[in-house]
């Protein structure tokens, strides 16, 4: 079957941290024999089986997007030259639907890519991260998805179980929707954790906006300045933070330095974020290498953390602390790093695994059976 996949962000290269699940996701995809993968999205290392669906005009505009941050966050910056890229990215994405004549079935990530389909009565397959559902909240927009799902066969995929209501309620009617886990890479199933018991690292890996912060300076800053703890803060800077000279910040960090250097030696990962977000794909990755979790009690989290078994969940600074002192003593941080790999390897496997839930779910709307 001819599979375009649609997405707004991709690598540029092995070191890039951007969209590094779309380049997960397109590597296995291209892995299943049953298909003929067409791929739209910034240029990076795509297999060799791939065909690379934009034109050089669309890949100049993708990659200057990239290094805007991504269309989220230039639209979330308020800067003038946002106002028409959402317009221009519609537009393009109009012309490569028209021009895609071969293909059977569209896989998109994320809701706005699904907005200039052609009513063409092709299935396709839409992917859907937190944010997305802010999109509904803008004038118009739900109507306009809906006319175009009407018209084809549809499934929404939720990347977490907690979207599965606001998307029923929004699309059930005229779109199947089935939430699918993203995979993990097998590399950090692989990562052997020896942390310090004299010196507790604790990591937090994120892009640094407020929204994603959250509390973490505030109700860390008593736990650790002055204390043998250590709190160790991996991200761009996507906002303009000033951080305490307590805190040891290190910039973006790629998936190779976090497996071979960063995981193996913290004691969990923390993240007191109150962003929209489906299923943290670095918590998923801390907890195959082994990490414990320490998180803001949010549908996101809740979803992921088993409290008292693979972490904590905290809603105030006193749960946070009694968080970090249980997850210090050595025997009980092994046993709750233990649990959290075992269970993301049942409940999630890797991205070949999601590439076969994604595959069975390509059949289902093309009313096939190969595999």
């Amino acid at each position: 079957m001819n599979v375009l996949c649609v997405a707004t962000s991709y690598p540029a290269d092995k070191q890039d941290w951007r969209g590094v699940f779309i380049h997960h996701l397109v590597h296995a995809l291209a892995r299943k024999q049953a298909l003929q993968l067409s791929v739209w999205a910034p240029p990076g290392i795509l297999p060799a089986n791939v065909r690379y669906a934009a034109n050089t005009e669309e890949q100049a505009m993708l990659a200057s997007l990239m290094a805007d941050g991504g269309i989220a966050h230039l639209m979330r910056s308020g800067r003038p030259a946002a106002l028409g890229k959402p317009w221009q990215l519609l537009l393009m994405l109009r012309s490569l639907y028209r021009r895609e004549n071969a293909t059977d079935l569209y896989h998109l990530n994320w809701l706005q890519t699904a907005l200039p389909l052609p009513a063409n009565g092709k299935p396709a397959l839409i992917t859907v991260l937190g944010t997305d559902l802010k999109l509904l909240k803008l004038p118009l927009v739900k109507r306009l998805l809906r006319r175009v799902m009407r018209k084809r066969a549809v499934t929404i995929c939720p990347n977490a179980e907690w979207m599965q209501g606001p998307l029923q309620a929004a699309f059930g009617d005229v779109a199947r929707i089935q939430p699918v886990v993203f995979g993990i890479d097998p590399v950090w199933y692989a990562v052997q954790r020896q942390p310090s018991a004299e010196q507790p690292v604790w990591l937090a890996v994120t892009r640094l906006t407020r929204d994603k912060l959250g509390p973490l300076l505030e109700w860390s800053e008593p736990l650790f300045k002055g204390q043998a703890r250590q709190l160790h803060l991996l991200g761009p800077m996507q906002e303009q933070i000033a951080l305490p000279d307590w805190v040891h910040y290190h910039g973006p960090a790629t998936p190779e330095q976090l497996a071979s250097h960063w995981f193996p030696q913290a004691h969990g990962l923390v993240t007191l974020s109150r962003h929209a977000e489906g299923r943290p794909q670095v918590m998923l990755e801390a907890m195959a290498a082994g990490l414990p979790i320490v998180a803001s009690d949010m549908p996101a989290h809740a979803s992921l953390v088993q409290q008292g078994t693979t972490g904590a969940l905290c809603s105030d600074p006193a749960g946070y602390s009694s968080a970090l002192q249980t997850l210090e003593d050595p025997a009980t941080n092994l046993q709750y790093g233990g649990n959290a790999r075992a269970w993301v390897l049942q409940e999630v496997g890797t991205w070949d695994d999601c590439a076969g839930r994604y595959l069975a779910l390509y059949n289902a709307l093309l009313g096939g059976d190969r595999d």
